[in-house]
């Protein structure tokens, strides 16, 4: 016997379970798929405005800071254009504004060098921190040509302040910075002249703190710098720092994207972009403003696998909360299904013994009045209905098998009054005389006969009863005793018929009648009388008529 199990696997309550569940499933796979994404879009643009406040802000910092160094060596050049020029003061003056400002490395006041006797004089104290104290160098001679660097040499040309890009100041500071240059003039003669630069320098790693410093929201993002063509001047790999550009990168990662990002940063350009993340192990959004002061560009990189770590976390526990759930509504629709579709195993097995033949096979009693209840009370009449109806059908099978006997025995009976013996009258050769019927049913009305009045005339009948049938035969038997019995002694075709006309009508209640054509044959002259009647019913008058057979056999 099957387990409850198996019953439940491939059974009613088993489907019903499984489609339920599916539909369910369906549905909430659904609903989940849509929460994803829709939540991915409204993390993205929550993330977006405050990638872009954040960068924004961190760059409003940076360029505070910027324009709190730049304004020192704006107000010192303008007080130079009429300040008297001691070296002492001079001197004093680059180390106050190193030890007055934090955020400046070092500061110097380089004058344009001087020939005197074919040998170029340098003039530019440099005060620069060195640990927790201000040290004093001066820069020039051989060894450094201040005046061929660019953060002296560009604000010369250019005529306007401006900061340099990152560099390494070996002989100076000897470490990696950028530097802010304002030129500064004199008048001289009337006319104004050029007379050198002051600066101030900020340490890139000072810069790197400040950029560390920013709360990304996430552990793997970052921020970097570039300046204005593109070189890194902070960044998370310092590998990259004052060796490689966006550019470079781009090229030996093969990543496009960032070839574009870079354009757009270098032209001053702000935005939220996608790229492919190089150094977070998946996608990242990026976030850019410029830092107009300096010419550079602030980026902050957000990796898509934790800027979605919360949605893909709701996501699973969702899941499995609603995995749970559907095993948990799967047991609980199998147990009610089991216990519905209980009764109709249990109506399904009566049923098949029922469809075997065993009517008398008991069905299982369902008090409940609902499709179940009402399904096996139908099933209980069928069975009540089949079993009277098979012994109906036995009853009339018997009743047809007695009359199909019956009329067998009647057709034998019928076919015995024909004549069957073929010729039947071997010893005249005269003629020659065949007959056979068919009856449409068991029995008919169809007839026919032949005898020999004597030994030169043969009478011969031929007729058919109206209906079909039991009735038919019986009237068959009846017309053709009587045209025998009455030819026997009218030998007149037309008496024949009319006596028995006369004989039929008298109880036919039936209102039958016969069709019939009868004939006396002198077959040694070749005379035949005959005559026929159209209905052996009514009262008539019927006649002869005569014709001469040229040849007899």
């Amino acid at each position: 016997m099957p387990s409850m199990w198996t019953k439940v696997r491939f059974g009613l309550a088993f489907k019903l379970s499984a489609l339920i569940v599916l539909s369910t499933a369906a549905i909430f796979i659904s609903a989940s798929t849509y929460n994803y994404f829709v939540s991915q879009r409204i993390v993205l643009h929550n993330v977006e405005k405050s990638a872009s406040s954040l960068a924004l802000a961190t760059a409003c910092h940076i360029e505070e800071i910027l324009g709190r160094i730049e304004a020192v060596p704006t107000f010192t050049a303008l007080a130079l254009e009429t300040a008297p020029l001691e070296t002492g003061a001079i001197e004093t003056l680059v180390r106050t504004v190193v030890g007055t400002n934090p955020a400046i490395f070092g500061s110097t006041i380089a004058f344009e060098p001087k020939a005197f006797d074919g040998v170029s004089i340098h003039f530019a104290p440099y005060a620069f921190r060195s640990g927790d104290n201000i040290e004093m160098t001066r820069l020039g001679g051989d060894q450094y040509q201040y005046h061929q660097w660019d953060w002296y040499r560009v604000p010369k040309e250019t005529t306007r302040a401006q900061w340099s890009e990152p560099y390494f100041d070996e002989g100076g500071g000897n470490i990696a910075m950028a530097t802010y240059s304002v030129p500064f003039y004199r008048e001289v003669n009337g006319e104004r002249r050029f007379m050198g630069v002051v600066t101030v320098d900020i340490a890139l790693d000072w810069l790197r703190d400040i950029i560390n410093g920013v709360q990304v929201f996430f552990e793997s993002g970052y921020a970097f710098i570039l300046s204005s063509n593109g070189t890194f001047i902070c960044h998370p790999n310092t590998g990259y720092v004052m060796r490689k550009t966006v550019f470079n990168l781009a090229e030996e990662k093969n990543v496009p994207e960032w070839r574009e990002a870079g354009r757009e940063m270098v032209t001053g350009g702000k935005g939220f972009i996608t790229l492919p993340g190089i150094h977070v192990g998946g996608p990242a959004w990026m976030a850019y403003v410029p830092l107009p002061s300096a010419n550079w560009s602030l980026g902050v990189i957000f990796p898509a696998k934790d800027l979605f770590r919360d949605v893909l976390r709701l996501t699973y526990i969702t899941a499995a909360i609603g995995l749970i759930g559907l095993c948990i509504l799967f047991l609980l629709i199998v147990y009610v299904a089991v216990r519905i579709t209980g009764p109709l195993r249990d109506l399904s097995h009566r049923t098949t013994e029922i469809a075997k033949g065993n009517l008398d096979a008991p069905l299982p009693r369902i008090r409940g009045k609902d499709e179940v209840g009402e399904l096996s009370h139908s099933f209980e009449n069928m069975r009540t209905a089949l079993k009277e109806y098979i012994k109906d059908l036995t009853e009339t099978t018997a009743e047809k098998e007695r009359i199909e006997s019956e009329l067998n025995i009647a057709h034998d009976i019928q076919m015995s009054f024909l004549p069957r013996v073929f010729p039947p009258f071997p010893d005249h050769l005269e003629f020659r005389l065949h007959a056979a019927l068919e009856p449409a049913r068991e029995v008919g009305g169809d007839l026919y006969d032949f005898f020999l009045l004597d030994g030169e005339t043969l009478f011969f009948i031929i007729g058919d009863v109206t209906g079909k049938g039991v009735p038919a035969a019986l009237f068959m038997a009846v017309t053709k005793t009587l045209m025998k019995g009455i030819a026997l002694q009218a030998r007149d075709p037309a008496v024949v018929l009319g006596a028995v006309n006369n004989e039929l009508c008298h109880g036919n209640d039936a209102n039958l009648f016969v069709t019939v054509f009868c004939g006396c044959l002198n077959f040694k002259t070749g005379e035949l009388r005959y005559s026929n009647a159209g209905g052996l019913r009514h009262q008539r008058r019927f006649s002869n008529f005569v014709v001469f057979l040229p040849e007899i056999l």
